[in-house]
């Protein structure tokens, strides 16, 4: 059994979420700990549930090592927040549906991804869906930093 579970979640799931986890999933690899994480990601919408990630954020993500096109998009469920350990959302409206969905027992375990790093001025992942390449590019630092800091809050504390 993972001896922490860890959800990310967005809008969709097929931009931020999924490019957060394969992030994740890498940096976890890299130090040879896959079994200490159980790690997935799902979307607060159902739109594009069974969809792979976005073309681009497959793109700009293979650009840095990081595979996620096998991934699928799912809808985060009410047992999702009782199972996981630690849920990650990636900007203000996913965190207060979230909170919404969640038993307040739960809210604990809620947190936004960019609390664990002080790279730029906002608490949120912009979103870069209606944008161009560019934002799918910034999306990736901002991730890539934020997980580093989220791995090692998460092993200081093992």
């Amino acid at each position: 059994m993972p001896a922490h579970r860890i959800l990310f979640i967005c809008l969709g799931n097929i931009c931020r979420s999924p490019t957060a986890e394969g992030i994740f999933r890498k940096l976890v690899r890299e130090r040879e700990l896959e079994h200490r994480f159980e790690i997935d990601s799902a979307g607060t919408g159902d739109w594009h549930i069974g969809c792979p990630p976005d073309a681009r954020a497959q793109h700009a993500s293979l650009q840095r090592g990081v595979d996620i096109s096998s991934m699928r998009a799912r809808q985060v469920s009410a047992a999702d927040l009782a199972r996981f350990d630690t849920v990650i959302a990636m900007d203000l409206n996913n965190l207060q549906q979230l909170r919404e969905l969640a038993p307040r027992s739960h809210h604990h375990k809620i947190r936004l991804l960019l609390d664990y790093t002080d790279i730029g001025d906002s608490r949120e992942v912009p979103d870069p869906y209606y944008g161009g390449n560019h934002g799918f590019d910034l999306m990736i630092d901002l991730l890539e930093d934020a997980c580093d800091q989220l791995l090692a809050n998460l092993l200081g504390r093992s």
